[in-house]
């Protein structure tokens, strides 16, 4: 397994079926992933490591309840995106029910992991102060006025900063990236 490269799919299904060394191997492999994720999507660098350390915790007892081995990128994404939501609700004192995206067939799920993959990179190298107005306006869909407050921000400031942040996702998902 590669540096860059999430767990192959034998070792998940080894690890779906409770071997104890592939549990502990696919948990190393996929931390620094659902680091990535955990960092682009929360709004402070606390709730990331906090939620990435909950989605480490959650495929550690849960790996068998997924649903298929290829989508385990998917899966972990949704964990780290729903506890970034639940920290930020916490922030803006707004509590919502989450909703849970449709299931998909093996071919879209592959295809949405490499989509989540570069929207991920595009987010994480924004500077931190477009990357959480971005994350709470876009990924985690905060009002403007909410966003601003939690940010102490007027309204145009968190515009601009959006703008900016927007702009510069979308030059990096035009670039070609290996």
């Amino acid at each position: 397994m590669g540096e860059g490269r999430w767990p192959d799919e034998a070792l998940v299904v080894a690890a779906q079926g409770g071997d104890a060394e592939s549990i502990s191997a696919l948990v190393a492999g996929s931390h620094p992933h659902v680091r990535r994720f955990a960092r682009s999507l929360c709004a402070t660098p606390e709730d990331a490591e906090d939620a990435a350390q909950e989605a480490v915790i959650i495929l550690y007892r849960k790996i068998g309840t997924l649903r298929a081995s290829r989508a385990l990128a998917s899966w972990m994404f949704r964990i780290v995106r729903n506890e970034c939501v639940r920290r930020s609700r916490l922030l803006l004192r707004q509590p919502s029910p989450i909703v849970e995206p449709p299931t998909q067939s093996a071919e879209d799920d592959v295809l949405h992991r490499l989509e989540v993959e570069r929207v991920a990179a595009a987010i994480a190298s924004l500077p931190p102060d477009q990357r959480r107005v971005l994350v709470l306006r876009d990924v985690q869909g905060h009002s403007g006025r909410e966003v601003a407050n939690a940010l102490g921000l007027s309204t145009a400031a968190m515009k601009s900063r959006l703008h900016r942040a927007r702009t510069a996702v979308h030059a990096y998902l035009e670039e070609p990236h290996d």
